[in-house]
């Protein structure tokens, strides 16, 4: 399995034929139809920065089909302007019919920008009111575009929504970007790039919050939750999405699933690729992930080499990366940039080291997950340290994204060596276990009807709790919903069949009704009950047995005591 590779052995030649006859014979998913979102730009621009910047630009985009342009300054002109005295005046009567208003220091503090191409509002939010500042600027609710000549900018995202565009006046690109600034004007349309199943997700259950894996991991700060009345639910702009799919990658359950293509339709075609390649006579495969735009400047990688194209490296994470060494590739490699915004190179190295944990549990190499550098050929067309783990086809069957990577998990275990321990993980990875103290649990199941995953599960005749550690995803909803504090989380992959095995967790005798004997309840449960209502009137003196009753019979000793006594429903 560790054995070095020959690169004497290795026919570059025999596996580029094999690159292109898979090519030829497995075609990269696309998703020719996609839902779409529109962006109506009617060219009602706002300018902001120093006035002097802001009056150069709009000198500079009046007469480019722009509707409406007005001016917001937002900070004080620069002491080392290039301008004298006469061009300063020149500008001014040329932008003078132009709306415009200075903001003071502390009004700048409350300057805040939302929404994206043909919706942005903005307006100062001070600490007892908000003031609009499109209406007396614009005339209208909104403002189409943004252009913001700040030293820094005023909306501070690692990716801002389309339509606004942060812009030093004077750079090397400054006419370049102002004409495409212009051109922003009419009906644009974008893919929606995610779907949300509600059901999956493992954000909230009673008012308590689980999961938020993806709203750690979204540049665009498209991803928001919403408290309900009771639940809070995660939310997708569409229109600030733009498409990174690291949150489809980070959802352990699959409730957001990245649509371009489908996490499952590019499982599927990976194991397909390699398989093509390996019966046309190619050897040592190497996936590399990679963004599409990359592949277009690039020369032809070394023969071994598998391209997967991606709109963006956050598409496919750990679960994928791993799906391609159970197919059959001897290593995966992943080509990151320093463009990558700061929070999908975390999330990047974040999935890699889950990846390489995981490897490492189950006896293989973590080296065969490596991160290279767009432009260092060397790494990429490098021959493999290692020979693949499999030459046999990957079948996937299951449906959901968390049985599906079980069933790659499970070939990855039946290749190595699982030592049966508990290994330690990245923080805030999904995959760990559950302890209960039996002492405390009362088997009132409110972890059951929290958990967002088959998971927990109750028994069917009897009081007992059951778990299977494979399906738990870590969210903390079990723990936040149990009365008693008896639920701890305990993170770390297991390496052990036990971890895929539903093992009963506590189990008590049922508590059977002393009226007609139903088992109804746990008998831990009942005697909680009867301590917390002890001294609750409703049930004092020979009330206090309907609570060893079970429902049925609880409501007709209600009914007799009512016929019995009707004036003693009135003392309670």
């Amino acid at each position: 399995m560790t054995s070095p590779i020959d690169a004497v052995t290795v026919d570059d030649a025999a596996n580029r034929s094999a690159r292109e006859a898979a090519r030829q014979r497995v075609s990269w998913p696309v998703n020719l139809t996609p839902a779409s979102v529109t962006y109506e730009s009617a060219g009602h621009a706002l300018l902001l920065g120093d006035e002097i910047s802001v009056r150069q630009a709009a000198q500079r985009l009046q007469g480019q089909g722009l509707s409406a342009i007005a001016l917001l300054i937002s900070e004080p002109a620069a002491a080392d302007t290039l301008l004298d005295d006469v061009q300063v005046e020149a500008l001014l009567e040329s932008t003078r019919r132009l709306p415009c208003r200075p903001l003071s220091p502390t009004q700048r503090s409350q300057l805040r920008i939302e929404g994206y191409l043909g919706r942005f509002s903005v307006g100062l939010h001070g600490p007892d009111e908000r003031l609009d500042l499109m209406l007396p600027l614009l005339g209208r609710q909104h403002a189409d575009l943004i252009l913001d000549l700040g030293r820094s900018p005023a909306l501070e995202l690692e990716l801002p929504p389309p339509g606004y565009r942060h812009l030093t006046w004077g750079g090397a690109e400054c006419d370049a970007a102002l004409d495409e600034f212009a051109e922003l004007v009419g009906e644009f349309d974008k893919p929606r790039y995610f779907q949300i199943n509600a059901d999956l997700c493992a954000h909230s259950a009673s008012g308590n919050v689980g999961c938020t894996r993806c709203l750690e991991v979204c540049p665009a700060d498209a991803i928001s939750s919403h408290k309900g009345r009771i639940e809070s639910r995660i939310e997708i702009d569409p229109y600030l999405c733009q498409g990174v799919g690291s949150c489809s990658s980070a959802c352990p359950t699959g409730a957001i699933q990245f649509r371009m293509p489908e996490p499952a339709r590019q499982q599927e075609a990976l194991a397909s690729w390699l398989d093509a390649y390996r019966q046309a006579g190619g050897s040592v495969p190497v996936m590399r992930f990679v963004e599409a735009g990359d592949l277009e400047v690039e020369d032809e990688p070394a023969g071994c080499v598998l391209d997967v194209p991606l709109e963006e490296l956050g598409n496919a994470g750990h679960d994928q990366w791993l799906t391609a060494l159970a197919a059959g590739a001897a290593e995966v490699r992943i080509q990151v940039h320093p463009e990558l915004p700061p929070t999908l190179s975390a999330f990047i190295d974040d999935q890699i080291a889950q990846a390489q944990a995981l490897l490492a549990a189950l006896g293989h190499e973590p080296g065969r997950i490596k991160r290279i550098q767009r432009g260092d050929g060397a790494a990429r067309d490098a021959l493999p340290e290692y020979l693949p783990l499999s030459e046999e086809p990957l079948e996937l069957s299951a449906q959901p994204k968390r049985e599906r990577f079980e069933e790659v998990l499970a070939r990855l275990t039946a290749l190595g060596k699982a030592d049966g321990q508990r290994h330690s993980m990245p923080s805030g990875a999904a995959y760990g276990g559950l302890e209960i103290d039996r002492d405390s649990c009362t088997l009132c199941f409110a972890c059951v009807s929290n958990c967002p995953t088959p998971a927990l599960a109750s028994g069917d005749e009897t009081p007992l709790l059951s778990y299977r550690e494979a399906d738990c995803v870590q969210c903390g909803l079990c723990v936040e919903a149990c009365p008693e504090d008896a639920i701890r989380l305990v993170p770390g992959f297991l390496a052990d069949a036990s971890r895929t095995q539903r093992q009963a967790r506590h189990e008590e005798p049922p508590f059977c009704c002393i009226r007609c004997g139903k088992p109804f309840a746990s008998a831990s449960t009942i005697a909680t009950i009867k301590a917390k209502l002890a001294e609750h009137p409703y049930f004092a003196g020979d009330a206090a047995a309907r609570l060893e009753m079970c429902e049925d019979c609880r409501v007709k000793d209600v009914y007799q005591g009512m016929v019995r006594d009707p004036e003693s429903q009135l003392k309670v």
